[in-house]
């Protein structure tokens, strides 16, 4: 175990901005999103999304922000093997909340740090076939798209960093519905277990096209001010859109702040 987890961020924004040409030649995606309450309009945060690859690995950033815009959590994403299992790590700088996952010479390590000034709990975990890791679930419904779309549910093994575990998560396919005009295919996430009922389902909506998130409702990873986890609705209005690394550089040195107004 260890009291403090290295953070590359920062280095890697330094490097980015000493060097502009790191990622002159990658594609750089840039897609937002704004979460509501599931039950009304209330926006209650929105996300930045940005996808790139740099040194021949795909990779993600998320910036959390407070409704006025201003950036308080942070999630990196980077593509280890199978694209449905990344490394990750998300903090949020309010409470000082962080895990993730990384790897490491002695496998996957699972990391949770519950505030600021806690020790932060750490575990070699063993990774099942077919495992989905934290946002590594979207690449999991592309893969396993035609399935769904012939009616078929999947089930796979999800990774709760909390418990340092994986635990059964199945999807089930539901209706072709239209999403604002947009053609679209819904389905719902639930724990596969015989105490399933007591746990929250998500459903999620994709564009039959392209198999774009268009929108997710369900319980997210960002916590009110009591630590609850919030059950909201997010939408993915527009689909991702080509962003300039000198965007990118200013998003990865994006500060955190500790409190939104209000």
């Amino acid at each position: 175990m260890t009291d403090r987890m290295p953070s590359t961020l920062p280095l890697l924004a330094v490097l980015l901005l000493a060097s502009p040409s790191a990622l002159a030649n990658t594609d750089i995606l840039r897609q937002e999103a704004t979460a509501y309450a599931r039950k009304g309009e209330a926006v209650v945060y929105r996300e930045s999304h940005w996808r790139y690859r740099q040194d021949g690995a795909a990779k993600r950033l998320v910036l959390y922000r407070c409704p006025d815009g201003r950036a308080f959590a942070r999630k990196t994403v980077m593509e280890r093997g199978a694209a449905q299992a990344p490394d990750f790590d998300f903090e949020d700088a309010r409470d000082g909340y962080r895990e993730g996952v990384r790897s490491s010479e002695r496998g996957r390590v699972v990391y949770v740090r519950e505030k600021s000034d806690a020790r932060t709990r750490e575990q070699v975990v063993a990774v099942p076939a077919g495992a989905v890791i934290d946002a590594g679930f979207d690449a999991s419904v592309r893969l396993h798209w035609d399935a769904l779309r012939a009616g078929r549910d999947v089930t796979q093994p999800f990774l709760l960093p909390s418990r340092f575990a994986f635990v059964p998560v199945k999807l089930d396919p539901g209706p072709v519905v239209r999403w604002n005009g947009t053609p679209a295919q819904r389905m719902s996430m639930k724990l596969d277990r015989w105490y399933g009922f007591v746990a929250p389902t998500m459903q999620l909506t994709y564009a039959s096209a392209d198999q774009r998130l268009l929108e997710f409702a369900g319980i997210a990873t960002i916590r009110d001010g009591k630590g609850r986890h919030q059950d909201v609705r997010i939408v993915f209005p527009q689909p991702a859109a080509p962003a300039t690394t000198q965007a990118l550089q200013a998003a990865l040195a994006t500060p955190l702040v500790r409190a939104c107004a209000g």
